[in-house]
Parts: C-alpha cells; structure tokens; sequence
C-alpha cells in the first residue's frame, strides 16, 4: 500500500503525501510530569544539560542507551516529549522546556525532532550546540516534504497507516502510524525484533500536517552544529542527510546503521553529543 491508498487525494492533503516517503522518527523521549512547564532544571557543575528531542511515531525508550550512558558520565539529561502536533506547537513546547534549564545546553534532535530544535533554539544564547542525529535541518521556509522530494528513495510511504483524530474545536485531523509489520524493516533492520516489536506496539502518532509545515528559523545558521548519517537509513535517505549537513557546515560523522541508530549504535550517538559538548561549553 501507498500513501495514496492511505488519503483521498484532495488539494488540502496532497503535501502530506511526499513528505512521508522521506521522513521517520524513532527517537523517544520521557514523559514529562503534568507541571513540568514550571520546574527548574540545575545542571552538574561544568557540563551542559543535554536535551534530547525525539521524531514521530515511539516514545522516550529508545533514547535510554544513551541517556544511561550520558548519565554515567555526568551529564545531566532531559529527554522532552515533542507533542508531535505541528512544527509551531511542538517548538514553542520545547522552547519553554529550555526556558527552565539553568545554565548551558547542549540540544539533540532525532529525526523530525531536527526541524523542532531547528526552530526552537533560534535566539537562545543558552543554547551551545545543536547535534543532529539522523536527523532533519531544514532551512527557514522550508519543510519537509520539500526535502523528501529532493532526495528521493526513502521507504516510509508504504509503511504508514492514517487514522483521523478530532481537532480542538471541531473538525478532523489525521495521524499517522507506522504498520506493525514494517517496523523493523523500514527502522531498524540491525535492531533485535523483540526489541522493535515493543516500540510498534507503544507507538505515538504524528500528525500528518507536520510533514508540510514551513520551518520559521534555522538555528544551525548561528550555533555550532553536529551530524551524525546514518548509511543504512531507509527513512531519511543518506544524501539527504549529506546535504542537510554540508549546508549547515556540520562536524559530520557516519556510522554503518539503520535509522534507529540510538538503539543500534547508542555508543556513536553519545561520543558525537559529548564532542559537541566539549567543544562549546568550557
């Protein structure tokens, strides 16, 4: 099955159709507390909070390799739940998430999640350094369907499932899934299944428009920027994520991998944030 198959192509949703052949998320992030907007956040003495920003479609656990081993050493980590509901709604969310964070951060995004702290981090002076991690960067008025069809080639079209949701106010909005039974292949085929089988199951949807909203900022334009490729990846395909890194003049590195390269190469993605870390934050 196609996207096509998926929605009726009007003129309102066709947008959303190109933008998800190349584009995914399996970055997870923690739940936050329901009065998380008024906590304060104290980083450990000389290192920077680092806070990592998941994509669509799962939720904070695969984030946990690399959360535990940033933990270990010393870094103070929060891992934010993107909302997933639109570019404007999900930056402005994490951008009051920063707000509370005393002290430097080091801002890390996976896959969609790049676009958020793409938008997000415009303007912080707190913010030292923004790491890519499989990741999107698109450019002010850009977004990512226009990326997508760029770079063509990623596998996620087919994979998808669009369930409607009602819209405060009245009217309907669409989610989309990935089918249960694709997970692993489009994802994480150097994931164990079981593993993979969880995350399918406990799956959060993003909201189709997503995949057409125009960024308003790139933040990689003025902050020091890190990227990690991933050359196996069949959601956001490699030279996508190439230009996306030349362009911003990132420290680049490339790791053998799937997109869910958190899981798969939790090592790679930590060295790359403590780099950056390094490197900004004295």
């Amino acid at each position: 099955m196609n996207l096509k198959t998926v929605f009726r192509p009007t003129r309102k949703n066709t947008a959303v159709l190109a933008a998800a052949t190349g584009v995914a998320a399996i970055t997870l992030t923690a739940t936050a507390p329901a009065n998380a907007a008024k906590a304060t956040h104290h980083p450990v003495k000389n290192k920077p909070t680092v806070v990592l920003v998941h994509g669509a479609f799962v939720d904070a656990s695969s984030w946990n390799p690399v959360i535990k081993r940033l933990q270990h050493d010393g870094f103070p980590v929060v891992a934010a739940a993107n909302p997933l509901r639109g570019l404007a709604n999900d930056s402005d969310y994490l951008r009051s998430l920063l707000d509370s964070i005393k002290g430097p951060i080091v801002l890390a995004g996976h896959s969609y999640g790049g676009s958020v702290i793409s938008q997000a981090a415009a303007g912080d002076p707190d913010v030292k350094a923004l790491v890519y991690i499989a990741a999107f960067a698109p450019d002010k008025g850009e977004s990512v369907t226009e990326l997508g069809e760029k770079f063509p080639g990623a596998e996620l079209g087919s994979a998808l499932n669009a369930v409607p949701f009602p819209l405060p106010g009245g009217g309907t909005g669409t989610d989309l899934y990935v089918k249960a039974d694709k997970f692993h292949s489009v994802f994480a085929n150097d994931v164990p299944k079981p593993l993979i089988a969880l995350a399918a199951a406990a799956q959060r949807p993003v909201a189709a428009s997503v995949f057409g909203d125009e960024s308003t900022e790139a933040a990689w334009k003025t902050i020091p920027s890190w990227n990690l490729i991933t050359t196996q990846d069949k959601a956001i395909v490699p030279a996508e994520q190439r230009f996306m890194a030349k362009r911003a003049h990132a420290h680049t590195v490339e790791v053998k991998s799937s997109h869910a390269v958190t899981l798969s190469h939790p090592g790679a993605v930590t060295r790359l944030i403590e780099q950056a870390a390094r490197t900004t934050v004295r």
